[in-house]
């Protein structure tokens, strides 16, 4: 059973969202609800390649995005940060970019780190949470997942996600 984040939708942004404003986040490597393919889970099961994200449906007003992969069901007090990035030109469509910032993931590494749940610990769900923002985020490379959900907060203007799972 996932564990639940209490950083929800809501509390993230700090902004009033509807249907309206939602992204819809997708990826040529990764089916939506279906098993992370192994060449993207941390070694030595996987090659660490970070997967393709591609998103839509951004408000004209779009200065940045940011992106947050964890793993919710993580054992841990919070999801596990797999994948850090922001100062994503508000005119990218997706990942791979020019120009971004990556902070430090929870194995301690800057970029991405692939699944790697515990043997045995059943489907773990990887969330791939784009976020529109209205302002520049101005962190140092090497911020945690709490520094950038910090830095977002309030500047939202639309989200989005991409679920996909992985076990060993």
């Amino acid at each position: 059973m996932a564990r639940q984040d209490k950083t929800s939708s809501s509390t993230v942004s700090g902004k009033r969202q509807d249907s309206a404003h939602s992204l819809r986040v997708e990826s040529p490597d990764i089916r939506a609800g279906a098993r992370i393919p192994d060449r993207h889970a941390s070694k030595p099961e996987g090659e660490n390649v970070a997967p393709k994200i591609k998103w839509s449906g951004a408000p004209s007003a779009t200065n940045q995005f940011a992106v947050i992969v964890d793993d919710p069901d993580a054992p841990a007090a919070r999801p596990f940060a797999h994948w850090l990035v922001w100062g994503i030109a508000g005119t990218a469509s997706g990942l791979p970019a020019p120009g971004v910032v990556e902070g430090k993931n929870d194995f301690g590494n800057l970029g991405w780190g692939g699944p790697r749940p515990p043997q045995g610990d059943g489907d773990h769900h990887y969330r791939f949470r784009a976020f529109a923002l209205d302002a520049p985020i101005r962190l140092a490379p090497g911020a945690s997942r709490t520094q950038l959900l910090d830095a977002i907060q309030g500047h939202v203007l639309a989200e989005g996600e991409l679920v996909g799972t992985y076990s060993r």
